[in-house]
């Protein structure tokens, strides 16, 4: 049985951004990705584009996604590695949406970090041997380039109430990628130096 504790990273997630959401389209408006914005040094938007949401459907879809990952995944890591991934694939996503998709004016939602936590969940799945580790992961790969080639999956944007910026989607597991690398050489650092401790 798992502790409160356990839970405190997803709770606190849902409840920051279920308030965002209830305290209305004026708040969501000075969170959001504005690329503008941004480059007028308004510096906190990289991170809290991804606690705004286009609204109340697009945010059940996002909550659902946390909670499907957090029963898959979230006894790997403490808390603390959740959420310097959740900052890590905030900034990392805002970074590469406004270097690499520069008519991107604005944009927001949760999704993107998602895909960050489902790539660390899944290696690491892979690396503790778990069945599904690799089926998850081909799962979420194949997912990433049919949106890449095809656009947004059948429903998805009728779902969430407006466009689905897909690269968000292909930044966040990348960044997935880098946050699991970078807990691994920790954790492997430690052993040798620290001996785990």
């Amino acid at each position: 049985m798992q502790t409160v504790r356990y839970y405190i990273t997803p709770i606190t997630l849902a409840l920051i951004v279920t308030l965002i959401a209830a305290i209305g389209s004026e708040l969501q408006l000075g969170l959001r990705y504005d690329r503008e914005a941004i480059l007028d040094g308004q510096w906190w938007r990289l991170i809290s584009a991804h606690l705004a949401h286009l609204g109340w459907s697009h945010l059940f879809m996002n909550l659902l996604g946390l909670g499907l990952i957090w029963a898959l995944f979230g006894a790997h890591y403490p808390n603390r590695v959740w959420i310097l991934a959740f900052l890590l694939g905030s900034l990392g996503v805002s970074a590469m949406l406004l270097w690499l998709n520069p008519e991107l004016h604005w944009y927001v939602g949760l999704s993107g970090v998602l895909h960050t936590f489902f790539i660390l969940g899944c290696l690491a799945d892979i690396e503790k041997s778990r069945w599904g580790g690799t089926g998850l992961l081909l799962a979420v790969c194949a997912k990433l380039a049919y949106e890449q080639f095809s656009g947004p999956l059948p429903g998805s944007e009728a779902s969430a109430g407006g466009k689905v910026i897909v690269d968000s989607h292909l930044y966040g597991a990348i960044w997935g990628g880098v946050v699991y690398l970078g807990v691994y050489l920790w954790g492997k650092l430690r052993e040798r130096f620290f001996g785990g401790g």
